[in-house]
């Protein structure tokens, strides 16, 4: 049997040959490497959401071929044979489509942010608004609160003021039946208990006195009744406090006679008037209001 020995020329090329494609081949794995080690720097986030958004649609592309196989009946299928799997292409484009419709529905939200912000600003604006409003209501009626009570009061005085007046008196000397009262050989104070009119209750139909319930000008007058008499005179004076102000007094022997007087005096707070009956003298009363003691309040100071 005849062996065939290759020259060593083609022997030599076949080494080199094989020397260069190594090389080459070492070169391109190292390309490749440095290649990937970048795209995993780089693109590492966006790789693993591929290949989740991958995966989701090739479970999602099974579940439907699993659906239509089951709607249409199972197709004979090589067991050993691997499924089908997804183009690239379709999920990258349903992956873009699912990112504009996020985009679209993330700007819409955003303006219904928006609209929810300017109308919560508009609320809390008049809010505050309402709440300045409550503030002013409150200061007003404060106000009209101090106003109130300023008012009460004035109300109070210009009662009190009124009523102290409104001051006036009239009285006769016998509440019931007729006849003399004296002669006595002293002053003697009159009591005229028959009240016709004592506004202000500043007389005393126990006393006889009347009391000046406030400070200002009154004005007093008494009439004295009687008959002639050839050694008894008709006569009473007018007192304030111990000081005489003024006399009625009349004498005659026969006949009805009369003796009036007046005053307008000054008078403090607690000053006292009262009538005295004339000393050695007698008035006469009866039903008819001969004998009068009035008095009233002019005007205060």
């Amino acid at each position: 049997m005849m062996v065939v020995v290759p020259p060593i020329s083609a022997l030599k090329e076949d080494e080199c040959a094989a020397s260069e494609e190594s090389s080459f081949n070492r070169t391109k794995e190292h390309l490749l490497q440095l290649l990937l080690r970048r795209l995993r720097l780089r693109m590492k986030t966006a790789t693993v959401v591929l290949l989740l958004l991958w995966s989701c649609q090739a479970v999602t592309v099974t579940r439907s071929q699993d659906l239509r196989t089951t709607s249409l009946g199972t197709p004979h299928r090589d067991p050993h044979s691997s499924p089908p799997q997804p183009d690239i292409h379709t999920v990258l484009e349903e992956m873009s489509t699912l990112i504009i419709e996020q985009a679209v529905q993330l700007r819409h939200t955003k303006t219904q942010l928006e609209a929810l912000e300017k109308k919560a600003e508009g609320m809390e604006n008049r809010l505050r608004a309402s709440e300045n409003l409550i503030d002013q209501l409150k200061t007003v009626t404060d106000v009209q609160t101090v106003n109130l009570g300023l008012t009460l009061r004035s109300v109070s005085a210009l009662r009190r003021e009124r009523d102290e007046s409104r001051v006036s008196f009239s009285a006769s000397l016998l509440q019931e039946g007729g006849g003399y009262t004296g002669p006595s050989q002293v002053e003697t104070p009159l009591v005229f208990r028959n009240i016709i009119a004592n506004i202000g209750d500043a007389y005393s139909a126990k006393t006889g006195v009347f009391t000046a319930p406030t400070r200002g000008a009154y004005f007093f007058i008494v009439f004295a009744s009687g008959h002639g008499h050839t050694s008894i005179p008709t006569g009473v004076t007018l007192w304030k406090n111990r000081e005489l102000v003024v006399s009625a007094f009349a004498r005659q022997e026969h006949g009805d006679m009369s003796a009036s007087n007046g005053a307008s005096l000054q008078l403090e707070a607690g000053d006292e008037i009262c009538v005295k009956l004339w000393h050695d003298a007698r008035v006469f009363d009866n039903h008819s209001k001969h004998t009068t003691f009035s008095g009233h309040l002019l005007f205060a100071m």
